[in-house]
C-alpha cells in the first residue's frame, strides 16, 4: 500500500504511543495527547488537509500492524482510535482559528473598502485577493430587505449560491454591510448587478435594490456604494414603488435637492396654499403625486386614490383655484410637479420647511 505523502514530522512518535499503550492496556496520557493535538495544528498551518493526514496515520497503524498484534483488535483499535481523534482535534481547532481570523481580515477591508479608509496602495493589493482589481471600474448593487441580513444570513447563502452558479470565478465581491447584502461587480458586467438584483428582490422577500453607477479605482467603488445607498434613502422619502433603482436614473433628484434653501422657497411657495383647504394640504398634496405618477392622466390618478372622477376632477379645480396653478397646463405643471418632488424629499406638510 503507497502511503500518503505527509512529512514525518507529524507523525513523530505516534507508533511508539501506539506500541506503549496496547502492550499495557492503559490509555493515552495527558501529555501525549497534547503532543498529538500540537502536531495536528502545525500539520493544519501547513496547511495538509486532514483527510490526507488521517489515512497516512491508518496507513502507518496498518505497517505497524504485526508488532501490535498480541495485543488483540479491540485495543488496538482504541489507541489507533483516541491517537487520531486528538490528532484531528487539534487540526480543527487550527482551521477554526485560521477561518476566523480570515472572517476578521475580510470584514475588515471590507470596512474599508465600503468607508474609503486605509491608503489605497494597500486597499488596492488586499483587493486582490478578493478578486477586485482596481484599474478597471467596479458598480455596487445594494440589497435591504424588510430584515437584516448578515454573511450567515440564509438569504445571503442562496444569493451567493446563485451567483457562484451562474458567474462561476468572475471578480464578484458578495458581503453585507449594516444588514443589507453588497455585491461589488465590474462596472461593464452590468449583467451581473441585474442577476444579483433579481435573486437579492427574491431572497430578501420583496426587499428593494439600487444598483449604483460604475466608478473608477477604489474611490470609486466608495462613490458608487454611496450611491446606491442614497437611492435607498430616496426610495423611502419619494415611496417609489419599483423593486430595482438605479441611481443614473435618479440623478435629477440630488440636483434639485442641491440647494436646498431654494426648494423649501418653492414648496411654501407654491404648496402652502394648500394648507388652508378642509383636511389641510396632505389630501391634496396626494392627489398632486398621483396624478403626476399616473403621467397626468386623471382616469388612471382616481383609479389609484379609490376616487371617481368627479371627486378626483374638483380636487384639481382646488389645487388650481388655491395656488393659481392649472396642473392641466404644461408650464404651471413642471412648478408643480417640482414642488410636488420637493415636498416629498422635505417630508412637507408634516415637517416646515
Amino acid at each position: 500500500m503507497t502511503r500518503p505523502e505527509v512529512p514525518g514530522e507529524f507523525l513523530e512518535g505516534y507508533t511508539r504511543i501506539l506500541a506503549d499503550v496496547c502492550v499495557t492496556g492503559r490509555r493515552l496520557t495527558r501529555d501525549e495527547l497534547e503532543s498529538l493535538r500540537a502536531q495536528g495544528k502545525r500539520a493544519a498551518e501547513a496547511g495538509h488537509e486532514l483527510r490526507t493526514l488521517v489515512r497516512r496515520h491508518l496507513a502507518e497503524a496498518r505497517a505497524f500492524s504485526p508488532a501490535l498484534a498480541a495485543a488483540g483488535v479491540e485495543r488496538v483499535l482504541a489507541a489507533v482510535e483516541q491517537a487520531i481523534d486528538a490528532f484531528a482535534e487539534g487540526h480543527e481547532r487550527a482551521q477554526r482559528l485560521a477561518m476566523r481570523q480570515e472572517e476578521a481580515d475580510r470584514r475588515e477591508f471590507i470596512d474599508d473598502l465600503l468607508y474609503g479608509r486605509s491608503d489605497l496602495g494597500r486597499l488596492a493589493e488586499r483587493a486582490e485577493r478578493y478578486g477586485l482589481l482596481f484599474s478597471r471600474a467596479h458598480a455596487v448593487a445594494v440589497a435591504e430587505g424588510r430584515q437584516p441580513v448578515d454573511d450567515t444570513h440564509p438569504a445571503t447563502r442562496r444569493v451567493e449560491t446563485a451567483l457562484l452558479g451562474r458567474f462561476g470565478e468572475r471578480r464578484i465581491l458578495l458581503t453585507t454591510k449594516d444588514g443589507r447584502l453588497v455585491c461589488v461587480a465590474p462596472g461593464d458586467q452590468d449583467d451581473v448587478l441585474a442577476f444579483f438584483a433579481k435573486h437579492a428582490y427574491a431572497a430578501t422577500d420583496g426587499g428593494r435594490v439600487a444598483i449604483g453607477r460604475p466608478h473608477s479605482g477604489a474611490g470609486g467603488v466608495v462613490h458608487s456604494y454611496e450611491e446606491a445607498l442614497h437611492a435607498l434613502e430616496l426610495a423611502d422619502r419619494l415611496d417609489l414603488q419599483e423593486p430595482v433603482l438605479r441611481a443614473a436614473e435618479l440623478l435629477v433628484y440630488p440636483v434639485l435637492t442641491r440647494d436646498r434653501q431654494a426648494m423649501a422657497d418653492l414648496v411654501r411657495d407654491t404648496l402652502g396654499p394648500l394648507r388652508g383647504a378642509r383636511g389641510g394640504a396632505r389630501p391634496l398634496l396626494d392627489t398632486l403625486t398621483a396624478y403626476f405618477d399616473a403621467g397626468c392622466t386623471a382616469a388612471e390618478a382616481a383609479r389609484r386614490l379609490g376616487l371617481s372622477i368627479r371627486a378626483f376632477t374638483y380636487r384639481l379645480e382646488r389645487i388650481h383655484k388655491l395656488t393659481g396653478a392649472d396642473p392641466a397646463d404644461p408650464v404651471h405643471r413642471y412648478t408643480l410637479q417640482t414642488a410636488v418632488i420637493g415636498a416629498r424629499l422635505l417630508g412637507w406638510p408634516e415637517a416646515d420647511v
